[in-house]
Parts: C-alpha cells; structure tokens; sequence
C-alpha cells in the first residue's frame, strides 16, 4: 500500500462552494490530502475569481488563497448533459459541501435526498448564513450580518458609542473550519458505522458561539445585566485591554492576582497590587479610569515601547504589541511556524497566504497546492472518474456545457 501524502488521502470532495466560507472548508481538506474537485457554475464560476486586488491578467490572489490544492471543472449544471455529470461524480465521491442560500442546491437537483440516494455513505454539508431551517434561513446573508444577529457586533465599539467589526472574514473562516471538523466527525462514524448524513452549519450558529460569558452573565441576572460594547477594556476582567504606549499600542491580560502581581512589579510599582481600589478585580472594574492612568504613565515614562516590552516579559505579565498585518507577515515567529506561508501561483508569482493550521506529527511537511484556472480539470475529471472519452469532453465543451479559459 502506498504511503499516504496526508492525513485524508484518498478521500474524494465534490466542491460546490464559493467566495470564503464553503472554500475554507474544502482548502482545509485538501491541506490534508483529499481529492477536491471544485465544480463552478458557467458561464464565470466562482465570483471570488473577480477579486478584490492583486489581479493580474484575471487572476485574483483571492480566489487563488481560498482554493489552492483543488481540481476546477465548470458545468452547466441546467442541461441533462450537465446535470448527468454531476449526478455520476456525487456517485464515486465521499463527501460533498456547498454554500449556496437553503434550497439551491434543491433546485438544482441535488437536495440531501437525492444525493443520498445516487450514494448512500456520502457526507454531505451545507453551509449556510443562517442555517437550513429557522425564520432567517431563506434571507440573503453574509459574515458581517451573522455576527450582528448573533449580538457579537453589539460588543465592539465604546461604551454608549456606534458598534464596529474586525475588517476580517473571522465568520466565514471560522465556519468554514467548524464544517471541516464537522466533515472530518461524520467521516470517522461513516468508517464505523457506514453510514452518511447531512450536516447543517451556519455562521449564526459560529458566531454566537464565541460569547464566552455575556450569555450566561444575562442569563444567570434574569435579563438584569444587559451585555454591551466596554470599550478598549474587558467588561468582567482587569486589566484586560488596550494600553496607549510611547508610539504603538499593547494588549495586556493580567487578571489573575498572579498576573497582576507581576505587573505592578514590572512597572516598579508593587505596592500597587495591594492598593484597595485595585486589589480585588470587583475593584478593579469600579475604578477602570484609575488602573488604565496607571499602566499608561508608565508606558509613557519608559525610555521605548521595546523597553516596556522587555520589562513585561522579564516579569512573565501576558501581553502582546498590536501589530499591523505588515508587522505580523514578518515576524519570525509566524514566519517559523508556516502561519505565515509563501506560496507561488503560475499568474501572480510568490505571495504570502496565511498557512495551514492543523500540525500533524506524521505529515510535518505542508503540501504544495497550486489553485485551478477556470474548467481546467474539465477532461481530467471525466475521464478519470467518469469515464468519458476526450472527445466527448471537447463535444461538451464546444456545446457550452462545459466551459474551460478565462471566466
């Protein structure tokens, strides 16, 4: 038996995501070495394809980040010719995910039970804004919308001030590494039990997942505490937050009594820790104003931001400088771990994407993964999987049923 490239090697993914949540999902499972065959719509395919920025001769760093590793046919699934390939493909695969709104894939042809089925085991996962079933199941939904439903938005901003959200994808993202867990989970009962199933994910469900304590706080009070947006600071825990230093700023979360011991002694100051307005963390949160003067006075009469920083670590006081996205691509440690990895593309050249990050003691090496131009696996796929001649490949081709080439 040949040793495996990766962890699922062998595994056969019908792909029928697009722009981030869905291809997250389907990227993490070809980092692991499954067989992701990207099926696009026609006549353009995935819209991540049009950018936004670095696109070069059509090629948009975008699309080439969210789907590296995987195999890109383009059908025109309207057709029988079209609908026949789909139908043979969801035959020889083991799992199949898509992100469109709930119910298109039904309209297409290829709802849960018909692709149970053309293939009983499969492992078929939709992923969706706000879940298949639900009263906001069928409204148009994207990250930003998930996390203002799911009450996460309502959390960012200052106190009595506008709401705001991280210019990142963390929904999307962040969904689609809970549906590869999710995939990974019904594959390991499949091997035990061999049987499949239809798995529901939804950015709501993520997001609202994140609250770590407002929901209980609520709850817990009978709606008496109502949590809100606190600002640069915890609203449950100090210090927790952001400091203003000589030129940068720094988080720092020192809110168990041995943290806070040593902050006060990296800011010379321990008599601090036993000042009655700040002993006690239920102190600490009535003079907020008074403890965050401190920590910035100090800041400030620190010779350099690269002083204070190496007087916080000599006291083991957890911290961290807010770096920008340039500053963070060049840090040593994100370089050494691969969480900053540096891909080429045959279009854009070498870029930096962010890397894979599962690790595994057995595949410690990452794979190269290169990201498919429009259709381009048209004939591989067929006739690999399906079958089909080349000709008959070129026949669906020139009939507009498959399309490969530009989108």
């Amino acid at each position: 038996m040949p040793t495996p490239q990766h962890i699922l090697d062998g595994y056969k993914v019908l792909d029928f995501t697009q722009v981030v949540a869905g291809p997250t999902c389907t990227l993490m499972m070809a980092e692991m070495g499954a067989e992701v065959i990207k099926v696009e719509l026609t006549p353009n395919g995935d819209p991540a394809r049009g950018g936004p920025y670095l696109n070069k001769e059509g090629r948009s760093g975008y699309f080439v980040q969210h789907n590296r590793g995987k195999q890109a046919i383009c059908v025109d699934v309207k057709t029988p010719e079209g609908h026949d390939i789909i139908e043979g493909l969801i035959r020889k695969v083991d799992v199949l995910v898509e992100n469109y709104s709930p119910g298109t894939i039904g309209h297409m042809g290829f709802d849960y039970e018909r692709v149970k089925a053309l293939n009983p085991k499969i492992v078929m996962c939709s992923i969706s804004a706000f879940g298949q079933t639900g009263p906001l199941a069928h409204e148009p939904g994207f990250d930003f919308l998930g996390a203002a439903y799911a009450g996460i938005t309502s959390m960012g901003g200052e106190a009595g001030g506008s709401p705001y959200f991280a210019m990142t994808a963390m929904g999307d993202v962040s969904t689609g590494a809970h549906a590869c867990g999710a995939v990974c989970a019904a594959l390991l009962y499949r091997e035990r039990t061999g049987i499949g199933q239809h798995l529901d994910l939804s950015l709501l469900d993520t997001y609202f997942h994140y609250h770590e304590a407002a929901v209980e706080a609520h709850s817990l009070t009978k709606g008496e505490f109502k949590p809100t947006r606190s600002g640069k600071h915890s609203w449950y825990a100090l210090p927790c937050g952001v400091f203003k230093a000589k030129n940068r700023y720094f988080i720092i979360i020192a809110t168990l009594d041995h943290h806070f011991r040593a902050l006060c002694e990296a800011m010379g100051k321990p008599e601090m820790f036993e000042d009655p307005r700040f002993r006690l963390n239920v102190n600490r949160l009535k003079n907020v104003d008074a403890l965050v003067a401190e920590i910035e006075a100090w800041f400030a009469s620190m010779p350099s931001d690269e002083a204070a920083d190496a007087a916080l670590r000599e006291y083991r006081v957890p911290h961290a400088p807010v770096l920008s996205v340039e500053e963070a691509v060049k840090h040593p440690h994100l370089r050494q771990r691969g969480t900053v990895r540096t891909v080429h593309d045959r279009i854009l050249g070498d870029f930096d994407v962010p890397g894979f990050s599962f690790r595994f003691s057995n595949f410690p090496t990452p794979l190269e993964l290169h990201a498919p131009m429009l259709g381009e696996h048209n004939e591989k796929v067929l006739t690999d999987i399906l079958g089909y001649s080349p000709s008959r490949v070129r026949e669906l081709e020139e009939k507009g049923i498959l399309k490969s080439g530009p989108a």
